[in-house]
């Protein structure tokens, strides 16, 4: 069973950062990928980055690219989102999750993801 548990959310200001952290809360389990969603009040869950976990290839939402980095920790089966400079409209719920083993890695759609956390809150002040 997969299940993973995020960390490291928080208020900042806008042009801050942070780095949000999604770790494997028990068993170890094989994965293709594993991806960033955000939903922000009254909006639907939207895609915000995947990693390839076998060589690290990324992919990101256009509204994020050149901003956010995505980064993989094979040791300890942790997946980072650095987030820099933030936007007010970053602010949401920021959950990870894993693709669903033979979807494709890349793949943005939420229902061909499982594992889902619990989130963690993101706040950008203006």
């Amino acid at each position: 069973q997969v299940q993973l548990v995020e960390s490291g959310g928080g208020l900042v200001p806008a042009g801050g950062s942070l780095r949000l952290s999604c770790a494997d809360s028990g068993r170890t389990f094989s994965r293709d990928a594993l991806g960033w969603f955000r939903q922000a009040p009254g909006k639907e869950r939207e895609f915000v980055a995947v990693i390839s976990w076998s060589d690290g290839s990324a992919y990101y939402a256009d509204s994020v690219k050149g901003r956010f980095t995505i980064s993989r920790d094979i040791a300890t089966n942790t997946v980072y989102l650095q987030m820099n400079p933030l936007k007010p409209e970053d602010t949401a719920v920021y959950y990870c999750a894993a693709v669903i083993p033979g979807r494709r890695w890349s793949t943005t759609r939420d229902y061909e993801y499982h594992g889902w956390g619990q989130g963690t809150q993101v706040t950008v002040s203006s």
